[in-house]
């Protein structure tokens, strides 16, 4: 059923299983424990960084393979993504793999674009298994959106630090797990952000009028769940979002920000927070999903912005237009 910008599903689909794996800096931070796997230096053993971030890639999608106990051929199709050009590091890795692939851009919104578009498949009986799969790398993404590491310039307080990160979600009609309960896809929002150096500031227009058109579309208000996830607005993005909200008669008392989670904004040097499209991917799988599965939480709002921009478009001096796109998780004991 629709509703507005809301897809809801009379039979939610299931998350069978659910893997992240970081970098170095992810290890050292507040979440190290939750991921799955952790690596001790960012090159996991390849001659790229490119390289590197399609093999995170590949460590994510097996482990959570492995936990569904599902072989690869099982997987009906990938929905994937990264914020490298022609989000190349996704096709390289499922160049090695013989499962149907469709690339996703949505910058640091991928992962809930690609768990939404997942939840539709298996809902509407289109695929048996889908995988919902995003990452980003810093030193990729560093190399191709601002200078070369070895530049050393100086990053401003308004900056995020892109995660080496990955998170893979296997979405399926039926199962036991959490479920998808609806999906809000955004629409592109342009607030006439220039600077490179503000995402946040970009992002949040679009973060808050998902939220208002998922609450107007749903008769639900941020105070039905038990926390509401926004990725990767970081701590300028997210205090923006809850005044644009309040200026909308909508209070958010539950808030909080995969790209202040993933990291200790105060311990390590990060300024305001994570970013990267493997940022809200890695918290979903590490943190939200898990509590989901325990029965620690029972009904959350996951939000994944994306700032739309391009090397060319920035250099142009054009804005920056955001998105962002919202998924419903519900535990397996709460009601739809």
């Amino acid at each position: 059923m629709r509703k507005g910008d809301t897809i809801l599903f009379d039979a939610p689909p299931v998350i069978l299983a659910q893997g992240a794996v970081g970098g170095k800096k992810e290890g050292e931070g507040p979440m190290a424990a939750q991921f799955d796997l952790l690596f001790p230096e960012n090159s996991l053993g390849e001659l790229t960084w490119e390289q590197a971030e399609s093999r995170l890639q590949q460590h994510c999608l097996e482990l959570t393979l492995q936990k569904a106990r599902l072989p690869l051929g099982r997987l009906s199709l990938v929905l994937g993504g990264d914020l490298q050009n022609q989000c190349t590091a996704t096709a390289y890795h499922m160049s090695r793999t013989d499962v149907p692939f469709a690339g996703l851009y949505g910058a640091c919104s991928t992962m809930a674009e690609a768990l939404g578009l997942a939840a539709c498949l298996a809902a509407g009986g289109c695929v048996e298994v889908a995988a919902a799969l995003a990452s980003s790398h810093f030193c990729a993404a560093e190399r191709q959106f601002r200078t070369p590491l070895s530049y050393g310039g100086k990053r401003t307080p308004t900056a995020q630090w892109t995660a080496t990160a990955a998170g893979c979600c296997l979405v399926a009609a039926r199962g036991a797990g959490p479920r998808v309960a609806s999906v809000t896809f955004g629409r592109v929002r342009d607030y006439a952000v220039t600077d490179l150096t503000n995402m946040g500031g970009a992002m949040a227009p679009a973060a808050a009028e998902t939220i208002l058109r998922h609450c107007a579309d749903t008769g639900r208000t941020p105070a039905d769940f038990d926390a509401v996830y926004t990725g990767d607005l970081g701590l300028v993005g997210s205090r923006l979002l809850l005044q644009l909200l309040e200026a909308e008669g909508l209070e958010m008392k539950n808030h909080t920000d995969c790209g202040l989670e993933i990291y200790d904004i105060h311990k390590q040097e990060v300024q305001a927070g994570g970013s990267g499209a493997g940022c809200s991917a890695a918290v979903l799988c590490a943190r939200v999903l898990p509590a989901l599965r325990k029965g620690k939480m029972r009904r959350v709002l996951f939000l994944s912005t994306g700032a739309l921009m391009s090397q060319i478009t920035s250099q142009q001096g054009m804005s920056i237009p955001g998105v962002a796109h919202l998924v419903e998780l519900v535990s397996e004991e709460a009601e739809t």
